[in-house]
């Protein structure tokens, strides 16, 4: 923004005569004395402007300046003044106002810069994008203590534009510390890690997991002036876990400085001693696990072909025990009910860790929660492991389970036992329930057996934060299993003690605290609008290219809501309420000798184009979408149902009215 000549010249007569009442002048020739005599050092004959500024900055000379110039904007009066926006539902494209963040003088804070970064060399033909082009981007995701933060998304190249800063609040009441402003040595035994998932998004929407790095921020406590400058290579997932994806250079700070700073040896004892005790307990969990195998393969040879999982590899490559991945999670006020826990779970994408080649073999990675968020996909074994940890946090008695499906497909899924010894089976990638009734083989032949309704046809082991259990029944099938987990001879127990000793509370930094769910940014109606106006577009170009004009009906369009919104309640609760309204409205709207059809369908993107594709390969969708016939009118409607970390639900109903001819 540019001002005009006269506008900028009364502008410097401001400053100049604030300046001059101040007596500013004066001040600096005093501090630059002052830097000449204290500072300046026989190397270094001559005081660069940087110096001066750096000088004047500590002495408090800037903020007494920009304290007394005061520039008074219209912004608030035009806010008080405006008109009240009327009651349909508008979106504000003007761009957010940033806020200043109040920092409290009582409080430790870490101000981590992201300064760039260099050598993603899988970028280096990258093309510079054109103003206004849609390019892929990475995003950085932050954890630390309780609190998350993601930086801007910046478009993929060799050396990535971050110029991000966040806040990080090493102080926090939520997690019990004490109201007095912590010291050094207070800090250094905060063995939380700064958890940095990067993530990259391609120009069709879809994420892709980067990095995952855990910093170690404790060493700015033995930097001079509390400011340390760290370049952090970022090494790739899965396979590819070994291998450089590039680096970032970022910038530690301590707020307020330190009194008294740490010297480096104590420091890097510290982490020694912290990394051998954790070696330590890792290493006696393994002795434990190997004995407590060899006495579960002594009991039945067959149980060596069974799916007993005591460890899994995170998206680091790193071995956990799988107790680790699950801690009861409670999500606030984002989720009401275990249901809709169970309903928000599924609808985050399910996608398989990729693998390089060919020979269909699958690669296992159990992500850490805060990947599994950030990329909003990953594969059975996190959407269990997520479901399991969100009933715990109700207060269910919660289990993942490990087995198999048909075809001896290996999956993972939810138990939770009731009070009165119910045991519900929970699929976390679609939110259903099963009850489980087990066959008693036993009995005579011509007593009835309960069918079963699950999918799933073997169970190994399950697990939870605290217990671990070994199926050493007969028969693995879970038709067959009686989940009393009281009975030794049904199932093997692990220690309780040896579990605790590598998770939570117990364990120290091998494993990363979970963070907590954050509320969905996506604008429900907004959304839904927008994909509304993109499938029309699409049905109308479709029709015009098979010589079919389109004609619209937004009456009908707008009746099929409630069957949207039903279609979505039955899903999160498992009833079904509004179907007799909605077919008497529609009665209503379709006059006699027409003919009605719908077909709902349900996507967990947010993709038009990708739904509309996939809508036409339904016969049915494809018969409304390409109907020929007398007084055609077409109705779309379009309902997004948002949850927590940007998922959502998205519901799109294709209907046409046509009048019959025989």
């Amino acid at each position: 923004m540019s001002l005009p000549p006269e506008k900028a010249s009364e502008l410097k007569q401001i400053i100049h005569q604030q300046l001059l009442k101040m007596d500013v002048h004066g001040r600096i020739r005093e501090v630059l004395a002052e830097t000449i005599r204290e500072e300046l050092v026989p190397e270094h004959q001559q005081l660069s402007t940087e110096d001066l500024i750096k000088a004047l900055r500590q002495r408090g000379i800037i903020d007494d300046v920009m304290k007394e110039l005061k520039f008074v904007t219209d912004v608030n009066e035009t806010e008080r003044t405006s008109a009240p926006k009327p009651s349909t539902h508008f979106v504000d494209r003007e761009p957010p106002v940033l806020k200043k963040t109040n920092i409290d003088p009582t409080r430790r804070y870490l101000y981590l810069q992201v300064l760039g970064g260099k050598a993603f060399l899988e970028h280096l033909q990258e093309p510079e994008p054109l103003p206004g082009q849609i390019c892929s981007t990475f995003t950085l995701c932050l954890h630390f203590r309780n609190q998350r933060f993601r930086s801007k998304p910046v478009p993929c190249a060799c050396e990535p534009d971050f110029q991000d800063g966040f806040l990080l609040e090493i102080h926090k009441d939520s997690l019990g510390d004490g109201s007095k402003m912590v010291d050094a040595t207070t800090m250094l035994s905060i063995c939380d890690p700064v958890h940095m998932v990067l993530i990259k998004t391609d120009t069709f929407g879809e994420t892709t997991l980067v990095a995952s790095y855990f910093l170690e921020w404790r060493s700015v406590l033995a930097a001079e002036n509390s400011i340390t400058n760290v370049a952090v290579e970022l090494l790739g997932v899965g396979t590819e876990s070994n291998v450089s994806v590039g680096i970032l250079n970022i910038r530690l700070e301590m707020y307020p400085r330190l009194n008294k700073i740490l010297s480096s040896e104590i420091t890097s004892t510290q982490f020694t001693l912290e990394r051998q005790k954790t070696a330590e307990k890792e290493r006696l969990f393994l002795v434990y696990a190997k004995q407590w195998w060899r006495e579960y393969l002594q009991i039945r040879p067959t149980h060596n072909t069974r799916l007993v999982k005591i460890f899994a590899q995170d998206e680091n490559g790193v071995n956990r025990p799988v107790c680790s991945y699950v801690r009861p999670l409670r999500a606030g006020r984002l989720l009401d009910t275990p249901r809709q826990a169970a309903r928000f779970v599924s609808v985050l994408g399910h996608e398989r860790a990729p693998v390089i080649g060919g020979g269909g073999g699958k690669q296992e990675q159990w992500c850490t929660l805060l990947a599994f968020l950030c990329r909003n996909k990953g594969d059975c074994e996190d959407h269990a492991n997520l479901l399991c940890s969100l009933l715990l946090g109700f207060g269910l008695e919660a289990f993942v389970c490990v087995g198999t499906k048909a075809k001896g497909v290996p999956h993972t899924w939810v138990m939770t036992c009731g009070s009165d010894g119910t045991i519900t089976f929970w699929e976390s990638l679609t939110g259903h329930r099963y009850i489980h009734r087990p066959v008693n083989p036993d009995d005579p032949p011509l007593v009835e057996q309960p069918k079963p309704l699950y999918p799933y046809r073997t169970i190994g082991c399950i697990f939870n934060h605290q217990k671990f259990f070994g199926n050493c029944q007969p028969s693995d099938a879970v038709e067959v299993c009686v989940f009393d987990l009281h009975d030794e001879s049904k199932w093997k127990p692990m220690s309780g003690e040896a579990i605790k000793s590598v998770c939570p509370p117990g364990a120290t930094t091998s494993v990363p605290p979970f963070p907590p769910l954050c509320a969905s940014t996506i604008d429900a109606a907004v959304t839904s609008n927008e994909i509304e106006v993109q499938l029309r577009i699409l049905v109308s170009e479709h029709r015009k290219d098979l010589g079919l004009s389109t004609v619209w009906d937004d009456q009908l369009s707008y009746l099929l809501s409630p069957a949207l919104a039903a279609y979505e309640l039955e899903r999160t609760t498992g009833v079904s309420a509004g179907n007799e309204e909605f077919q008497d409205a529609v009665r209503r709207a379709v006059p006699d000798g027409h003919t009605f059809k719908g077909f709902p369908i349900h996507f967990v993107h947010r993709n038009a184009r990708r739904a509309f594709a996939t809508c036409l390969q339904s016969p049915f969708c494809e018969e409304i979408i390409c109907c020929r016939g007398d007084q055609v009118r077409l109705a779309v409607r379009v309902r997004v149902f948002t949850y927590p970390e940007s998922a959502c639900a998205l519901w799109i109903m294709f209907a046409c009215k046509y009048r019959s001819v025989l």
